[in-house]
């Protein structure tokens, strides 16, 4: 028998994990003085909500016992630990660190899916289907590989002090995007592990268009899953999907709120755009 586990970048709560057929270790928002487990104990509207009181949010990954605990649930199956991108959080060397610390560890192995949120629920989603398929681990490892190669995340922060203030961004970038107002577009590095600028742009519309065209020869279209994730701005998440749809009309489109934790890094009023081929 095979297992997935994940964690919350999927933006599964531990429940709704548990009801799809897998596990999720959350990560962790601290605010206000309280630390909540994200989606179990605190949705992303309630969270932005309390960011615009004031509060200064901070995030954590999943603690190690937390992910042994899950590990050890299920001593009798080949596990695979679904990660997020490694560098983008401790996520994925927390869960490395819990499966070496396992008296089964030969039968765990943790992926670096070099994505996050969209591109990776859907591998989360598509591996679960997979292991009842009944494939081997060996297939859903290969798949998920190929899958790996054709993700792909922008970013359009409202407030690049988040990025900076948690290491994604130079201080001169920051201060150069927060003085002169524009549009910025970021995305990852190849490896997954950053968030480079893409762009420039005067407007969110045209920001979202730019994202357009660089899928469009991309080659995005039918066969590909586009998702749509924002911090409690769910208006500019339809207008971006109203003009994404005109570029590509025969993409499958997901719109869905962005995590606590990666509004952490992103901040209130953010939206990413990202894509997977299916």
């Amino acid at each position: 028998m095979i297992h997935i586990i994940s964690d919350t970048s999927t933006l599964y709560s531990s429940m709704q994990a548990k009801e799809a057929g897998f596990d999720v270790a959350p990560l962790s928002v601290t605010i206000a003085g309280k630390t909540y487990r994200e989606f179990d104990e605190i949705d992303s509207k309630s969270f932005v909500d309390l960011i615009k009181l004031g509060n200064m949010p901070r995030s954590s990954q999943p603690a190690l016992g937390e992910v042994m605990a899950l590990f050890e649930q299920y001593p009798e199956d080949e596990i695979i630990n679904i990660s997020m991108a490694q560098g983008l959080s401790g996520t994925y060397e927390s869960a490395v660190s819990a499966a070496e610390s396992c008296e089964y560890k030969d039968k765990i192995t943790v992926v670096n899916t070099r994505s996050l949120c969209g591109p990776h629920r859907y591998m989360v989603e598509q591996a679960v289907k997979l292991v009842k398929e009944g494939k081997t681990k060996a297939e859903i490892l290969s798949w998920l590989e190929k899958r790996m190669e054709t993700a792909k995340s922008y970013l359009m922060p409202n407030d690049f002090e988040y990025l900076r203030r948690g290491g994604r961004l130079s201080p001169l970038v920051s201060y150069v995007g927060k003085t002169i107002k524009l549009a910025p577009v970021m995305t990852q590095t190849d490896d997954g592990c950053k968030l480079s600028m893409a762009g420039i742009k005067r407007s969110f519309k045209q920001a979202i268009q730019f994202v357009g065209d660089a899928l469009e020869r991309k080659g995005v279209g039918k066969g590909w899953k586009v998702y749509i994730t924002h911090a409690d701005a769910e208006h500019l998440a339809q207008q971006a999907l109203e003009i994404l749809k005109e570029k590509m009309p025969h993409a499958a489109y997901e719109i869905h709120p962005l995590s606590p934790a990666f509004i952490t890094q992103g901040g209130p009023g953010c939206v990413a755009v990202q894509v997977v081929e299916e």
